[in-house]
Formats: C-alpha cells, sequence, structure tokens
C-alpha cells in the first residue's frame, strides 16, 4: 500500500479544497484555523486538492486555490496531492473492503432511494443485476453507533444504521465516493487532526467507521461554524459568494482572526499575512471558535 509521507512529528493537519470554483471567506476561514492550530502544535500542514469529480470542477480552479493560499501567506509542507492521480490507491482499498465480505454491489436507483431514510439494505439481501451499472455499498455492522468529542462542538454521536444506512463507497458513474477517498487520503497522509466546516460534521460518522474497517486510527476532529450571508446561505459558488481578493490578503486575514475568536491588536492593522499568522498562531486557542454553526458575513467581502 502507497504511503504519502513519512513524518516524525505526532501533528500532521491537512486543507483539503475542492477546485469547484475560487477561495472565498468561508474557505479561507477554514484554511486559517487549520493552519494556526497545526503550527502552534508544531505540526505539519498539508494542502489536498480534492479533484474526485471531474464534472462539478472549474477550468484553472485549482491553480488559482493555491495562488491565493500563497498570497494570504498560508505555505503548506510537502507537495500538493491531487486525488485525480490517486486512482490505484483507492482501488487497493477497495479491494481488501471486497476481500474481507465488507461491501456489496447495489443497483437501487434515485427514486427508490429518495423515498428511504436510511438505506434498508435491498441489494445487501438480493443479487442486484450486474448487467446494469451498480455502486458498491459498505456493510455497517448491527447498531453502530458512532460517538467522538469534537474540538470545537463537543461531544457528537450518530446512530448509522438508522440515520444513513450502508453507504456508498464507490458510485455507479465509476467514481470513488467522497467517504471514501478521503479516508485512504488521511492514512495514507498520516492525518492525525482535522479542522474544516461544521457542514460537514454529518460525514464523520462513515468516515470514522471505514478507519475502523481498515483497522486505522481515527484523527481528531473539529467542525468550525461556516459562514453564511445575509439570506442565511453557506458561501458557496452556488450562492455566488465573492472569490478572495488578493490585494486585500492582509484584511481577510485580519477578519479571519477575529471570526475565530482572536482580537488582533490594532498596530498589527495593515501588516502582512505573514505576520498576522504568526500572532494568531501564538494566540490560537481552540476555546475562543465560536461554538455556534454559523457566523453572518456582516464586513464588506474583499472582492475584486
Amino acid at each position: 500500500m502507497s504511503t504519502l509521507s513519512s513524518n516524525s512529528k505526532p501533528y500532521i493537519g491537512r486543507f483539503a479544497p475542492s477546485p469547484t470554483g475560487e477561495l472565498h471567506q468561508g474557505s479561507l476561514l477554514t484554511a486559517v484555523a487549520s493552519y494556526l492550530d497545526a503550527r502552534q502544535a508544531d505540526g505539519q500542514w498539508l494542502v489536498r486538492m480534492e479533484d474526485l469529480d471531474p464534472p462539478r470542477e472549474q477550468a484553472g480552479a485549482a491553480d488559482s486555490i493555491l495562488q491565493t493560499l500563497e498570497a494570504h501567506g498560508l505555505h503548506w509542507d510537502q507537495s500538493v496531492v491531487y486525488q485525480s492521480q490517486r486512482q490505484q490507491a483507492y482501488t487497493e482499498r477497495l479491494k481488501q473492503l471486497q476481500n474481507k465480505d465488507l461491501c456489496y454491489r447495489c443497483d437501487c436507483n434515485r427514486q427508490r432511494l429518495k423515498a428511504l431514510t436510511a438505506y434498508d439494505g435491498k441489494c445487501r439481501q438480493h443479487q442486484p443485476d450486474l448487467s446494469r451499472p451498480t455502486a458498491t455499498r459498505v456493510k455497517l455492522e448491527p447498531d453502530c453507533q458512532i460517538r467522538f468529542d469534537d474540538l470545537f462542538q463537543g461531544p457528537q454521536y450518530q446512530q448509522l444504521n438508522q440515520e444513513v444506512g450502508d453507504f456508498v463507497i464507490h458510485r455507479k458513474d465509476g467514481l470513488f465516493a467522497y467517504q471514501f477517498a478521503v479516508v485512504v487520503d488521511d492514512i495514507d497522509q498520516g492525518i492525525t487532526h482535522i479542522v474544516r466546516g461544521i457542514d460537514l460534521m454529518s460525514s464523520t460518522a462513515r468516515q470514522r467507521y471505514l478507519f475502523r474497517l481498515f483497522n486505522a486510527r481515527a484523527p481528531i476532529y473539529g467542525h468550525l461554524p461556516v459562514i453564511v450571508n445575509e439570506h442565511g446561505q453557506k458561501l458557496s459558488k452556488q450562492t455566488f459568494a465573492a472569490p478572495l481578493c488578493n490585494r486585500r490578503a492582509s484584511e481577510n486575514i485580519w477578519h479571519s482572526l477575529e471570526r475565530l475568536g482572536l482580537a488582533p491588536p490594532l498596530e498589527l492593522k495593515g501588516a502582512d499575512c505573514e505576520r498576522l499568522l504568526d500572532w494568531g498562531v501564538q494566540y490560537w486557542q481552540r476555546s475562543k471558535v465560536p461554538q455556534a454553526t454559523q457566523i453572518i458575513l456582516i464586513d464588506s467581502p474583499a472582492v475584486n
């Protein structure tokens, strides 16, 4: 099995954007928080490009994201990993589960799945029509309960059988599911801590279950409140979130520090990003991160 890194440092964090568009204030908040948490722990901060779904990707977005991170003083360790170049690793891991009879094929259509609260195991009990495109689902153990302590949101619990059911790890269109690929990557990169948006909280139990199947220790998770617009919508390409302006990088970093519960001194107003981030590393406290699920974007966005 391939290993992307062999590190002596105990903390390995990562920022893993999808190249579906340019970075905005919401994605910068995640990048800054994960960076501060890693650097304060004297750890490594890696960048992974989650370019797993070509139809959703935007041409040039991956390069733009990396340029924006650099312009904001967010310099990563090691080489950037691209999921699109990791198909062999995913195939090998899928074969491991198949050889242990821990997954099965499913041909259920979207109409049927839409009517279910959680997948009912129909194709686990009855062999699907293998002449048609099929997905691959992981087999949940009976009464599969996942509990973990979130760095920012506290104790979390999910009953996977009742809330999700056997979930897809390889899609009908031949693409590996996000839940599966991200776990394989986190194992191979030796990720120990994951700081990301609370909108991904619901997927954490599934990912922790996959770590268990691979006999790998799950990372420590911390889920941040997401930034929303005046309509309560999460900033994204779909909600027309304004892209970050690199010429206003210092202002962007300042706002991110404030949103994370920090109060940079006025004498640092207008300082370069590296200086602001150095201050942030020194004064970073997980306990100051708001436990809310949302932060409303009330300042003027730094746009082009």
